[in-house]
Formats: C-alpha cells, structure tokens, sequence
C-alpha cells in the first residue's frame, strides 16, 4: 500500500476516526434507518442528523477550552 511508516499510522488513524463518526451517527442520531420518504426528505434527514453531530462536537470542544 505505502511504503512509509509514518503515512501508513497517518491514515490506519484516519480511517479509524471515520469509523467512528459512522458508527457515532448510526447509534446517537439514528441514521441506521431513515422513515423518510423519498429522496430530498432523505437528504434532509441525513443532513439534520450531521449538521447536529457537528453542533455537538463544536459544543463539547467549546466546554473543554472554557473549563480548562
């Protein structure tokens, strides 16, 4: 794949904090199953679940920078 170390660890880390916003948004938000009918209901379902999986990070990062 690639022959350096560094880049390899790079994106092996990559990859996996992906995964885990993924599987965060399939439990959290429950994106596992849209009721949605149809395709813009659908893209809207998908963009409210990650518009308020960011507002959540932003808000957690903006608690820990205030208490610390």
């Amino acid at each position: 794949m690639v022959r350096s170390a560094w880049v390899f660890r790079r994106l092996r880390n990559w990859r996996s904090g992906i995964e885990g916003v993924i599987s965060t948004l399939k439990r959290a938000f429950r994106m596992d199953r849209c009721t949605w009918r149809g395709l813009p209901s659908f893209r809207a379902y998908v963009g409210a679940c990650v518009t308020s999986f960011n507002l959540l990070v932003l808000a957690r990062y903006h608690l820990l920078r205030e208490f610390a």
